[in-house]
């Protein structure tokens, strides 16, 4: 849910100034994941900065800057704070590391003392950025508070930079004065429970940094300023011992977001690995809880091998253009995220050739697929209701019974999945912290798992045994937009893969499969709709409720519509199944209650039609969607606003019918002064429990 950056130059001249703006800049782009504070470390002006790392010589304090609020008042706070101090920002470094964080709070409330990076105590001998939960965070608060630690904050983190001062501390009592950074950090995840991806820096490691992870997600990025004799792409072993002089920028970062107008050379940091960034090396250690103390010294474990990999990202594609917002732009490029969706999956075939979906990632699977029990979607939010809205043409065209679980209660529960069973689990980030949990429980319990994300090396698609990735390209906004447009598109090429090429189902596929062709055109022309969805939040700005009422393939888009309009314009609104509505929700109707029906050309239209009249008999304030030219059908005596959408194929209506809702889920939040791309008390990357 947090975000964590950190900067190092190597042999390289860069002022403070210039660091902190890389820092600061880092953070902007990693806002989305947490914004209620922040923080930022760098080293003071001590010569000794620059110093090989010894024991024997200590830098001086590290300063650090904590804020409450966004990233902009973290900014602002710095260069005041510079301003009253005699802190130069024109002094350059050759070597210098730096530390920052942007917070989405879980334990303690925003403020600069829960703010990261969380140090060891005065002096900030050790100093960590944190992203994720340590469980068992109490009981090392208790022991190092019996070793006359303090503590300040309220924080789990906080345990962290003094565990790591309680574990050098003690190997250099007991005579291990060749103690490294990464034996003491090795030491310290020993003890750790939870998922975090955390960064370290200490003045007894002067230029180092050490980051690590289990569960939350972290990136590295190199960028060589000059390029060395030899290309090759990997850190042997004698490269991470020895000094490397080519001058470099190296880049810690909990998304390749924060990356891409850096360097598009990245390696995603696995569970369990320690990266050590030392004398511009580049060591990568692989964490062994079974290994402890080995003869009274820290343990020493063997360099691992790792290649580099190119991110397939420009920068324009995390900027926001001519756009006001980012949900604005990611509503507006659902055209063009589609058509990447798609891309090299449809094949249309010639005149005697069937068309047919191919899903590279899934065809050495779909045997066993066919074969399952039962198909179980597995997700939360938004990657649940796309999934929901997928599950009638999935269970139409394979015929295996399709359920749908919700990660955080089928843990609850510990409901039963059974190796029969293929679990599909669908995340845009493929670092949801239910949604892994799940996976590890169907895992054990050996069913097939189906990952689908929109993160290439995320979590969910490295662990699950096949996938498919949406490409709906990097979405920033909170509130996810094109992301749910791609993952039902996915996993409607997901039920034509399945369905296989059977002669009764064959028309019906075509058909879907030509409606998949001609969406991106149907999208772009609801999408022009937004003027009018922006005078229909004028009009229902002051209004402090609204429901949707949806029926087969659009109970989901009930849902999500209403999701949307909660998290972002913080109106209370809720999805209703429509054949539900008599069985208590229709108290509420009168008046003054703005409901929307979702009414468009399906096999459920005539019970949609029904109940429109049941509504108005109790005079309903309705706002109805339909198809083109079904205003007549829907509106009894005009006395309902329509919004026209164009007709697809039932099972690709969701796509379409969604638009219209996440338009006015915008403009209602603008209207009514709310920041659209940071809701209140949300993030981005739910990576906590």
């Amino acid at each position: 849910m947090c975000g964590i950056f950190a900067y190092l130059n190597y042999n390289v001249n860069k002022e403070r100034r210039y660091i902190l703006q890389v820092l600061f800049n880092g953070l902007r782009r990693l806002e989305y994941r947490g914004y209620d504070s922040a923080g930022v470390a760098i080293d003071s002006s001590d010569p000794n900065t620059k110093s090989a790392s010894n024991n024997s010589i200590i830098s001086s304090p590290t300063l650090v800057f904590r804020r409450e609020g966004n990233i902009e008042s973290l900014v602002k706070s710095v260069y005041q704070e510079v301003a009253e101090t005699d802190l130069n920002l024109e002094e350059s470094f050759s070597i210098h590391a730096g530390i920052a964080h942007t917070r989405w709070a879980t334990h303690g409330e925003p403020a600069p003392r829960n703010s990261h990076p969380q140090t060891s105590g005065d002096g900030n001998d050790f100093l960590v950025v944190h992203n994720g939960v340590i469980t068992n965070y109490e009981v090392l608060k208790e022991t190092l508070v019996r070793h006359g630690f303090t503590f300040e904050s309220e924080t789990d983190t906080e345990v962290i930079p003094k565990l790591a001062k309680f574990v050098f501390d003690k190997a250099n009592e007991e005579g291990d004065q060749t103690v490294t950074f990464s034996q003491v950090v090795l030491e310290v995840m020993r003890h750790l429970e939870g998922a975090y991806a955390l960064i370290f820096k200490s003045r007894h490691y002067p230029n180092e940094l050490i980051a690590c992870k289990r569960g939350s997600p972290l990136v590295l990025g190199v960028k060589e300023l000059t390029e060395p004799m030899s290309n090759a792409s990997v850190f042997h072993d004698d490269k991470f011992l020895s000094k490397n002089d080519h001058p470099k920028e190296l880049f810690l970062s909990s998304d390749a977001n924060a990356l891409v107008e850096h360097t598009k050379k990245v390696l995603v940091i696995e569970d369990g690995e320690v990266v050590h960034l030392k004398d511009g090396g580049i060591s990568i250690l692989k964490f062994d809880n079974d290994k402890g103390k080995h003869g009274g010294s820290l343990s020493r474990p063997a360099a691992v091998e790792r290649a580099l990999s190119v991110l397939e990202m420009e920068v324009e594609q995390i900027n926001k253009g001519s756009y006001e917002h980012y949900m604005q732009k990611e509503i507006h490029e659902q055209p063009e995220s589609l058509k990447t969706t798609m891309r090299g999956r449809l094949i249309r075939g010639g005149s005697c050739k069937a068309k047919t979906v191919l899903l590279g990632g899934l065809k050495d699977h779909l045997k066993t697929i066919r074969r399952s029990r039962r198909i179980v979607f597995i997700g939360c939010g938004t990657s649940y209701n796309a999934a929901l809205a997928a599950r009638p043409i999935l269970e139409e065209l394979s015929g295996v019974p399709v359920t749908m679980e919700i990660a955080s209660d089928l843990l609850d529960r510990q409901g039963p999945i059974y190796r029969e069973d293929t679990a599909v689990f669908v995340s845009q980030s493929g670092e949801t912290a239910d949604t892994l949990l799940a996976l590890e429980y169907a895992l054990d319990n050996g069913a097939l798992c189906v990952g689908i994300t929109n993160t290439v090396g995320s979590a969910i698609a490295r662990l699950t045994h096949c996938g498919v990735h949406i490409n709906a390209g990097a979405e920033i906004g909170v509130a996810s937009t094109k992301a749910y447009t791609s993952q039902i598109v996915v996993m409607a090429m997901l039920a034509l893969a399945i369905g296989g090429d059977t002669i009764s189902n064959e028309a019906r596929r075509e058909a879907i499969i030509d409606g998949l062709f001609d969406l991106p055109n149907k999208v772009r022309e609801v999408l022009k709709l937004d003027q009018e969805m922006k005078d229909l939040a004028k009009l229902l700005i002051a209004e402090q409720s609204l429901l949707v009422f949806g029926r087969g393939y659009n109970y989901a888009t009930a849902l999500e519509g209403a999701l949307k309009v909660k998290e972002v314009s913080l109106m209370h609104s809720e999805g209703i199944l429509a054949g539900e509505m008599k069985h208590g929700p229709l108290a509420l109707v009168d008046e003054n209650l703005p409901i929307v029906v979702i009414a468009t050309r399906d096999a459920c239209f005539s019970k949609q039609q029904s109940v429109i009249q049941q509504l108005h008999a109790r005079r309903g304030r309705l706002i109805v969607m339909c198809s083109k030219g079904d205003v007549a059908a829907v509106c009894p005596g005009e006395s309902c606003r329509v919004i026209e959408v164009p007709q697809v194929e039932d099972c690709l209506q969701p796509v379409v019918n969604i638009i219209p809702l996440q338009l006015l889920a915008y403009h209602l939040t603008v209207l009514r002064g709310f920041n659209v791309d940071q809701p209140r008390n949300l993030a981005k990357s739910v990576t906590t429990q």
